[in-house]
């Protein structure tokens, strides 16, 4: 459509683009009056003449009508309408014919891998591991399914040493405590019998029950710590502790008593160690090895050396005795609960098996290591590894 306006054959105003039919039109119109409405079947004008003012002014339309009628329009709407459809329905159709041929069967595939893995580890194969090389998004699932299956053996492994040590705690504790049991039976018989028959003889049969009687209570009272330590519920209370001052004082206070026992307790190098640990548990770990190294002594006076010095980011502590040492075999199970040599074995009353036990307990409470070492003059050497305490 164009609009244009003229006043006294001047145009005042035109919107839009004429055609070269216009003139012809305004010809026509011309010829009617001025005014009016013709057509040449392509192009239409529809003029108009007002006066404004004492002016007169001509407006002027012109249009080119569009060839599609209504019910032509309708039918292309229509047309339109179930094309579009159809584009729709054969899309969908497509993208399902994909997804189902394509990406469901890339998926089908890891998703059979896993559903093996479950049932492997389920029927308990925790060996069973998942073999998969594509570098896709079921590349971190496979790797976190592998570690998971790693830390579940693991945890049953734990689960089954844990078993094992309560089986081997109960072996223990039956046969350390039927010696001095049966000790205390054989001794109230006689007394029961007659058989110490004076004061002095009858008095000496309660002082070995006295005694046995003691080192049942000393066992179960290793037995109530060890269990605690490993259920967690033995209070720890780490601060900074100097450990060459520590056991300087600890060898100071027991290093008499020890001696009348025929144990001497001798400090060679100590450096200055600074270490978070809590007191009574680096105390206890001290005592029951150097009552280890006395229980197992062979000499009339056996030696004690402690030492101590700085290793890899923390402090290593000697403690290397001359006594009959152990077997190679038998040193990695030292630290076992109630472990024991053959040969001391045989002497329950050396010793209750317990307490190196609860000292490589409270060593890993302070984030330490220990082990034991073999020496080539006999005798063996305990060593425990602390780490530095930060500031």
């Amino acid at each position: 459509m164009t609009l244009s306006v003229d006043s006294s054959g001047e145009n005042i105003y035109q919107y839009g683009i004429g055609t070269d039919a216009d003139k012809t039109l305004l010809a026509a119109v011309n010829i009617l009056g001025g005014e009016g409405f013709v057509s040449n079947g392509s192009r239409e004008l529809y003029v108009r003449q007002t006066e404004i003012d004492g002016i007169v002014y001509r407006i002027a339309i012109f249009a080119s009508p569009s060839e599609l009628s209504y019910g032509t329009l309708k039918v292309a709407l229509a047309l339109s309408a179930i094309i579009l459809i159809f584009a729709i329905f054969f899309s969908i159709l497509l993208t399902n014919r994909f997804l189902t041929k394509f990406v469901f069967q890339k998926i089908e595939h890891p998703l059979d891998i896993l559903s093996d893995g479950v049932r492997q580890i389920s029927e308990g194969n925790l060996e069973y591991r998942i073999e998969y090389d594509l570098q896709d998004e079921f590349t971190p699932i496979c790797a976190d399914f592998n570690e998971m299956a790693t830390r579940l053996k693991t945890t049953v492994e734990l689960l089954q040493q844990h078993e094992h040590s309560r089986k081997e705690l109960l072996v223990g504790i039956s046969h350390d405590l039927r010696s001095p049991l049966t000790s205390i039976r054989a001794y109230v018989e006689g007394l029961l019998d007659g058989v110490a028959k004076t004061p002095q003889a009858q008095k000496g049969y309660l002082e070995i029950i006295k005694s046995k009687a003691e080192d049942i209570d000393r066992m179960l009272a290793k037995i109530f710590l060890f269990s605690k330590m490993e259920l967690g519920e033995y209070p720890d209370n780490p601060e900074l502790l100097r450990l060459d001052d520590e056991v300087r004082q600890l060898v100071r206070a027991l290093g008499a008593e020890y001696e009348e026992k025929g144990l001497i307790i001798s400090i060679n190098v100590l450096v200055p160690a600074t270490i978070a640990a809590d007191p009574d548990h680096l105390r206890r770990v001290l005592t029951n090895i150097i009552e280890n190294s006395l229980k197992y002594k062979t000499k009339a006076t056996g030696n004690l050396d402690i030492s101590l010095e700085e290793e890899n980011d923390g402090y290593c502590l000697s403690l290397c005795d001359d006594g009959p040492g152990v077997s190679e075999d038998a040193l990695p199970h030292l630290f076992e609960v109630f472990y024991r040599s053959d040969q001391s074995r045989q002497n329950p009353h050396r010793g209750s098996g317990l307490g190196l036990a609860i000292a490589a307990n409270a060593v890993h409470r302070m984030k330490g290591t220990i082990k034991a070492k073999s020496q080539e003059n006999c005798g063996l050497e305990i060593l425990i590894w602390l780490p530095k305490a930060e500031e």
